[in-house]
């Protein structure tokens, strides 16, 4: 099938995340062959009704990126992606990748921190952080590492933290999770709508492009999920279930398709995809030619388009920090 292509222009993409969380503005279409309303994420609650299950990633994003230097002192980046805790090594993206063959050390400070290692798939590679306390080390040399197309500064880390963010292990926020409040949690608890979480660690799965023609050529990496029993049960149990974005969706389905509820996800949700969890999902708008649009396809359909062009000619703000959509699957 072909991969999902629209034209975004470049004053559609939010460089700043809108103040306060939940003022995000949020295109509403959960029954096919409505028209669509036009509302804020303050709204949620009212949106859905007692009886339905809400359920958030809580990942937590890492420090992971790393502004090194060589010994020559020529500089080097380094985006930690995921521990391998068998051998306290983690894969990475490293540049420049070239001049960094295995063996290379790398200094923050003038003082050792890491040491790049054998080159793996996808472009990544082995690294080793030289410190008996990893942690602390990333606490004191990393960064949050934001998408590549917000130039923007961010004044404070925390408003790329979900407000709910708990487990550390993502290189990516959830991001339609950005505009919940703890205020919209509680009125949507008050409604006697039941609110629960999975984890799943946001990584290259989610945000590497997809550069093949047919959707069906692309590798999708592996990521970490976990869902509780108390989770599945709440869904299995609820009137419907309400994903806030799409890496919440590949945990509940991944959990359904595995039979497993915790493991490593290869699942790459397109086309036809048969869910078997969700039936609403409340998500950002997301980048041409990306999973996460092939996800969004499976899951309502072609219309898709249309919301999206709607929300283009009304304004809305676009990928990480911009606006949300909540949309029913389609029958």
């Amino acid at each position: 099938m072909q991969v999902p292509d629209y034209q975004l222009p470049e004053d559609a993409i939010a460089q700043t995340p809108i103040e306060p969380r939940d003022a995000a503005r949020l295109l509403v279409s959960v029954a096919e062959g409505t028209a669509s309303a036009h509302r804020r994420v303050r709204d949620l609650p009212e949106l859905l009704e007692p009886g339905d299950v809400v359920v958030l990633n809580n990942s937590r994003v890492l420090p992971a990126r790393l502004r090194l230097h060589k010994e020559s002192g020529g500089a080097a980046e380094v985006l930690l992606l995921e521990p391998d805790l068998a051998s306290s090594t983690w894969n990475a993206l490293v540049r420049p990748g070239r001049r960094l063959p295995p063996g290379t050390v790398l200094y923050a400070a003038g003082r050792p921190a890491l040491e790049v290692g054998e080159r793996l798939d996808a472009g990544q590679r082995r690294v080793r952080i030289l410190s008996e306390r990893p942690e602390e080390l990333l606490g004191a040399l990393g960064t949050i590492p934001l998408p590549p197309y917000i130039r923007a500064p961010l004044a404070d880390p925390e408003r790329y933290q979900t407000v709910y963010a708990r487990h550390p292990g993502s290189v990516a926020a959830p991001t339609a999770g950005l505009h919940l409040t703890d205020e919209v949690l509680a009125a949507c608890r008050a409604r006697e709508i039941v609110v629960k979480e999975v984890d799943l660690a946001v990584g290259l799965g989610t945000f590497r492009p997809v550069t093949s023609a047919q959707a069906e050529d692309h590798v999708m990496h592996a990521e970490r999920y976990r869902v509780p029993a108390d989770t599945m049960k709440a869904c299995r149990d609820a009137r419907r279930v309400v994903a806030v974005g799409t890496t919440t969706v590949r945990a509940l389905e991944s959990a359904a398709a595995s039979g497993e509820l915790e493991g490593r996800s290869h699942l790459f949700i397109h086309g036809q995809y048969p869910f078997q969890v969700v039936d609403v999902l409340m998500t950002n708008f997301h980048q041409p030619r990306s999973t996460l649009l092939l996800l969004l396809e499976a899951f309502c359909g072609p219309r898709w388009r249309v919301l999206y062009g709607e929300a283009l000619a009304a304004g809305y703000r676009f990928l990480s920090f911009g606006d949300a959509m909540l949309v029913g699957r389609g029958r």
